[in-house]
């Protein structure tokens, strides 16, 4: 049966795979990838096309690191391919099958950051699956949105990244606030229905007006 994959996070059912990552969960693993800052990233569950552009790749390769990306849709299934070249892995898999995915990656012997609910750690199998390895966990003070959610719909666990030979310490508590206002701030400029938007625009038009004033009058 075909693995359902892609630059995912999870329902607490497994049964919402496609939930893409926004730029500000991605934004504060490069607090600690200047180790890597010769390394190849790979994302291994991230499209990069015109239909759809994963964040990973987008946030990693505009701060200057190589990073090559596969995904299932490509013909690239995560449990039979690898690239020629990588040196960490970093990337939001899917919920379905996590523990398969996390033994795949362990069993690469490279450094890895995946994302991941972070109750999994109240599942016994983690235990089973970690117990070789010292996992690190980056974890956050609040929740995270998806792309693809309904906003209104709110988001009832929280995220981490699952690391191995990635953080300083093996345990660290990060924090996107400041990137998820600036986030939200975007959007809402973006939005041409927002009345931040209109506010803006209603900014601009005065100063076009004061501009063509200065004009007419020179």
């Amino acid at each position: 049966m075909q693995q359902k994959t892609n630059e995912h996070l999870h329902t607490s059912t497994g049964t919402n795979d496609e939930c893409y990552t926004y730029s500000y969960a991605v934004e504060p693993l490069l607090n600690y990838l200047d180790p890597f800052r010769n390394k190849i990233i790979w994302c291994p569950f991230d499209r990069f096309d015109d239909e759809i552009q994963s964040e990973f790749v987008r946030v990693f390769s505009k701060n200057g690191f190589e990073v090559v990306n596969s995904h299932i849709d490509y013909g690239q299934d995560f449990y039979t391919y690898e690239p020629e070249k990588w040196d960490i892995l970093i990337s939001n898999p899917p919920f379905t099958n996590k523990t398969q995915i996390f033994k795949r990656a362990i069993s690469f012997g490279k450094p890895f950051a995946l994302l991941m609910n972070i109750t999994y750690l109240n599942d016994g199998t983690a235990a089973k699956t970690f117990k070789d390895i010292d996992l690190q966990i980056l974890s956050f003070d609040d929740r995270m949105n998806f792309k693809n959610r309904n906003p209104k719909k709110q988001i009832n666990f929280l995220s981490a990244y699952f690391c191995r030979d990635f953080l300083p310490k093996q345990f660290l508590f990060g924090t996107f606030k400041n990137q998820l206002k600036l986030f939200e701030a975007n959007k809402l400029i973006a939005d041409p229905t927002s009345e931040l938007c209109e506010q803006i625009k209603s900014t601009e038009r005065q100063k076009d007006i004061i501009r063509i004033k200065k004009e007419l009058y020179k």
